[in-house]
C-alpha cells in the first residue's frame, strides 16, 4: 500500500512539474523578446519549444527563416556603410556608392526582419493559446504530514 501511495505521489508532482509553461512577449525596440520560466529564448529555443504545436512550429520555422535572411542582408549593409565611414575618417577617399548600396541592403532588410518578429509573434500566440486549451485545469496538490494511532505519514489533498 505504501509503495502505491508513494509511486502516485512521484507520479502526480512530475506531472505538476513537467506542464508546459507560456512564453511571455516583452515588446522592445525592434521588435520582442520571449521568455519562458524566466529565462530568455532564442529563435531556436523557440523552435524546440513549438515543436509539439504543428500550427505554431510551422509559423516559427518561417520566422527563423526570415529573420536569417534579414541578419545576414543587414550585416552585409552594415559592413558597405562602415568600411567607407572607415575610410573617410582615416583620411583616405571613401566610395560613398558602396555606403549607398549599404544603405538600400539595410532598407531591404528592415520590412524582413518586421516579418520575422511579426510572425514569431503570432507563432508565440498560437503556442501559448493551444496550452490554454489543453489545460483545462491547474493540478495544485497539498502536501501535509499526518500523525495518527497507526503512526506518520504523508498526505495528499487535490
Amino acid at each position: 500500500m505504501k509503495n502505491t501511495i508513494l509511486t502516485l505521489t512521484f507520479v502526480f508532482t512530475t506531472v505538476a512539474l513537467c506542464n508546459a509553461q507560456q512564453i511571455k512577449t516583452e515588446k522592445v525596440l525592434g521588435g520582442f523578446k520571449y521568455k519562458q520560466n524566466g529565462k530568455n529564448m532564442t529563435m531556436g529555443n523557440l523552435v524546440k519549444t513549438m515543436k509539439s504545436n504543428q500550427e505554431a512550429f510551422d509559423l516559427i520555422k518561417k520566422a527563423q527563416t526570415n529573420n536569417t535572411i534579414a541578419s545576414i542582408i543587414g550585416f552585409a549593409g552594415g559592413g558597405l556603410i562602415g568600411y567607407p565611414l572607415g575610410t573617410a575618417l582615416g583620411g583616405g577617399d571613401a566610395n560613398w556608392t558602396m555606403a549607398g548600396i549599404g544603405a538600400g541592403l539595410i532598407a531591404v532588410g528592415i520590412p524582413i526582419s518586421s516579418s520575422a518578429n511579426r510572425k514569431a509573434k503570432q507563432a508565440v500566440d498560437i503556442y501559448n493559446a493551444s496550452l490554454e486549451s489543453t489545460a483545462s485545469y491547474e493540478f495544485k496538490p497539498e502536501f501535509k504530514i499526518t500523525a495518527n494511532g497507526n503512526g506518520m505519514g504523508l498526505t495528499m489533498n487535490f
